[in-house]
């Protein structure tokens, strides 16, 4: 990996020595984060870097599975696979909300009473 860093930070130099970036659109002005504003600035680019290249922050990803576990609990017959599908919902829940800066049990008690319904 090494050796392909060094051929683009070559080509990167060669290009800005020929002034290919001269005339780019806001060159020279401030990135418009204003997409960003609720991500904490030090996750900013990182967050930022993961959505160009079509990947979710963490947090998000977590959601996207449990809402894809969900639709799969529906269809799922038999009894150990249910079961190992809600373990897992419940352990993304537990991790989600263990990363929180503060926990609302009540609204993820809500969530899961709901959830047990749905399958009930």
């Amino acid at each position: 990996m090494l050796m392909l860093d060094a051929i683009a930070d070559r080509r990167i130099r060669e290009a800005q020595e020929r002034g290919d970036f001269d005339d780019l659109p806001g060159a020279g002005a401030p990135l418009d984060l204003g997409d960003d504003a609720l991500v904490p600035e030090e996750l900013r680019a990182g967050y930022r870097l993961l959505r160009n290249a079509g990947f979710l922050p963490p947090e998000l990803e977590e959601c996207r599975e449990i809402r894809e576990l969900e639709q799969l609990l529906v269809a799922i017959d038999d009894a150990d696979g249910r079961a190992r599908a809600v373990a897992r919902i419940t352990f993304l829940l537990a991790r989600s909300g263990a990363s929180r800066p503060r926990k609302d049990l009540r609204i993820e008690q809500a969530y899961f009473e709901r959830l047990m319904e749905r399958l009930g």
